[in-house]
């Protein structure tokens, strides 16, 4: 067992050595490490590489590149002991270091050394741990010393405490040194000459000490709690002021209804309801301005309402809207504010229903006590009038009624009556108006813009326009298309075009005239119209004219047209047949000139009609150059006219013969002259 023992430390020794000769070698290792980087090998001014490197222009001291910014010295080597891992040596050698601040220069830059750096980090390290240990978290608070406060200090912290000077001297009697409480003379002698018995005394006065903080903050919050109390005393006694004054305000409210209660029920049968109107009516604005800041304002509509209501209602029993149009809209109007009306800028804005403040109220899905009374009461005398007593071509009456009470009237009632039972007694009436009948009977039908034009600014939207088939204006384009169809043109058009066509698109006028007018001008100047220089009759063209010189009428391009088509082939035709028997051209000269004098200056100096007429000249001209002796045989008859109809319906039927000889054109074959 020794042996076995002995060759275990033998064997340990041996391992022991080895370990510890492997670490002296690397030792020896490193110590003979070379320190630095190795010098590099000098070059050789006449070997090939310095040659070379001359040629591309590179100068002994300056770095590589174009510039010389490049490194100064090849790549140095850095040799590390045998077995020494990384970080046993400095990774940069210093000739590295220099290149790398040299390349930082050419930048512009400042490269700072790592070991450096490495330097200031350690120092912010330091620094960091030095305050963090001063009042980090870590960190142990120091213990704060305790402050005593003296009698006096705690009787000024609790205002109105009283500290008896007895006590004042016990809680003083410790201070900086242990004092020994004999007798009030003896307070400040020293401790050491205090024996080990003596010690009550600075117990009884701490003891004494927190006595008193306690009782003094106890103190305080007695005294907060008392001014919180006082302050809801006054607050109180406020209220309580204001109840009182709100109750006399009620009761005086009180006597102000039982004054309108007897009021009311002194006249029932309504024999001086002027009087009993206006003490009402003067009982309810002192209500307003007494009492308007203390009831509610719905409260004071019921009462203001609860008070009208008999008056109103023996009033509306034998109102006639149409003869008396006022009635009591001015009671109602002075207090429009207490019975919650907001009214609005004008009536025609309420009509029209662009009035915010209208709109605004009817917010609420239930009405208000005075709407539900004009409901009932105002509304049935007002529908009755307007069904069967309202004469529609007479609009007057009931625009002062509308106009008086509109401002007053709510908004869903005042809708309804313009936006539906007026309207529908003027389309009634509209859709009985034939202009035909108007021009041939003695007694004319109203026209109808004398009693729609009123009415505009009060109708709604769709009952102005032209695509809305139960609109008023739609029956009213039907009517003025049939008045272009079928009214006389023997008969000047009537005024109501006049009045009417202005307001109207100009897309509904221009359809009109064109599909429905054009033809019937185009047709009578036609049929009817005649040039006989020897007894000429205008009448036909002078029918056709009036219809086509008004502003509202055809343009002068499309009058010109219809000349050009209907009135000038006629007008050279005779003019060719006049020239070739023998003509008296003075006579000429003079038909010539008279005719542009019946046509107005507009239509006369259109450059269609003035192109007309200078082709009749050049006819003339041209039968004056030929003589009497050729110009029978040699002047070439007038060109035919432009195609007809004009009008765009009939632009599509197979052309028309050309018309058969009439008497007059017959009786043109024969000279012709002004003569009779």
């Amino acid at each position: 067992m020794n042996g076995r023992m002995s060759g275990q430390m033998e064997d340990g020794e041996s391992s022991d050595s080895d370990h510890r000769r492997k670490r002296r070698k690397m030792a020896q290792n490193f110590q003979q490490a070379p320190a630095g980087p190795t010098a590099p090998p000098a070059t050789k001014p006449n070997s090939f590489a310095a040659k070379m490197m001359a040629k591309m222009g590179y100068k002994e001291g300056q770095g590589l590149g174009a510039e010389g910014k490049g490194r100064l010295a090849p790549i140095e080597t850095q040799q590390r002991p045998t077995g020494a891992g990384l970080g046993a040596v400095r990774e940069k050698s210093k000739q590295a270091k220099e290149e790398e601040k040299r390349e930082a220069a050419f930048r512009g830059e400042v490269l700072e050394d790592s070991e450096e750096e490495e330097k200031k980090r350690r120092k912010e390290l330091k620094k960091k741990a030095r305050t963090s240990a001063v009042g980090g978290i870590g960190s142990t608070p120091a213990r704060p010393r305790p402050k005593y406060r003296t009698a006096a200090e705690i009787e000024a912290s609790a205002e109105g405490l009283e500290v008896p000077n007895v006590l004042k001297s016990i809680i003083d009697a410790t201070g900086s040194e242990t004092k020994l409480l004999t007798s009030t003379a003896g307070l400040m002698s020293n401790q050491s000459t205090m024996v080990a018995g003596e010690t009550e005394a600075a117990k009884i006065a701490r003891r004494a000490r927190r006595d008193l903080e306690a009782y003094a903050e106890e103190w305080n919050v007695v005294s907060e709690r008392k001014h919180d109390f006082e302050l809801q005393e006054a607050q109180i006694f406020q209220e309580m002021e204001e109840q009182e004054e709100d109750t006399r305000g009620l009761e005086s409210a009180i006597n102000v209804l039982q004054e309108l209660q007897l009021l009311t029920a002194d006249d029932p049968g309504g024999s001086n309801s002027e009087s009993a109107w206006q003490n009402v009516i003067q009982r309810l604005e002192s209500l307003e301005n007494d009492f308007i800041d203390q009831i509610d304002a719905s409260v004071l509509q019921e009462i203001a309402v609860a008070a009208i209501h008999p008056l109103f209602k023996r009033a509306m029993q034998d109102w006639r809207p149409l003869e008396d149009p006022i009635s009591v809209s001015t009671y109602l109007t002075r207090i429009s504010k207490l019975l919650g009306i907001s009214p609005p800028s004008s009536g025609t804005d309420l009509a029209l229903n662009s009035d915010p403040l209208f709109r605004a109220n009817r917010t609420s899905k239930s009405t208000t006590p005075y709407e539900t009374m004009l409901y009932t009461l105002l509304l049935p005398p007002l529908r009755h009038a307007i069904t069967n007593e309202w004469d529609p071509t007479d609009p007057g009456p009931l625009l002062t009624v509308i106009q008086t009470w509109s401002p007053i009237l709510p908004h869903f009632i005042l809708t309804h009556l313009t936006h539906n039972l007026i309207p529908a007694r003027l389309t009634t009436l509209l859709s009985m108006w034939k202009a035909s009948k108007t021009a041939s009977t003695r007694r004319p039908q109203p026209s109808p813009h004398t009693y729609i034009f009123p009415w505009l600014p009060y109708l709604p939207p769709h009952q102005l326009s032209l695509t809305s088939a139960t609109g008023l204006f739609y029956t009213l384009k039907d009517k003025l298309k049939s008045l272009f169809q079928s009214y006389p043109l023997s008969s000047p058009p009537p005024n109501t075009l006049t009045s009417l066509l202005p307001i109207l698109p100009a897309s509904f006028l221009k359809e009109a005239l064109t599909r429905h007018l054009i033809p019937r001008l185009s047709s009578h100047l036609s049929n009817n119209f005649l040039i006989d220089p020897s007894n000429q009759d205008l009448t036909h063209l002078t029918e056709a004219l009036a219809w086509l010189t008004p502003s509202w009428s055809l343009s002068s391009t499309a009058t010109a047209a219809i000349l050009e088509s209907e009135f000038f082939p006629k007008w050279h035709h005779v003019l060719y047949l006049w020239l070739t028997s023998s003509p008296n051209y003075d006579e000429i000269r003079q038909w010539f000139l008279w005719w542009k004098e019946q046509f107005p200056p507009r239509i006369r100096d259109h450059e269609v009609v003035a192109a007309e007429w200078n082709k009749g000249l050049e006819t003339i001209s041209l039968a004056l150059d030929l003589g009497p002796e050729n110009v029978a045989s040699q002047l070439p008859p007038p060109a035919a006219g432009p195609v007809r109809p004009l009008s765009i319906s009939s632009a599509n039927k197979a052309p028309q013969p050309p018309p058969s000889k009439s008497k007059a054109a017959v009786e043109a074959e024969e000279p012709i002259t002004f003569r009779a």
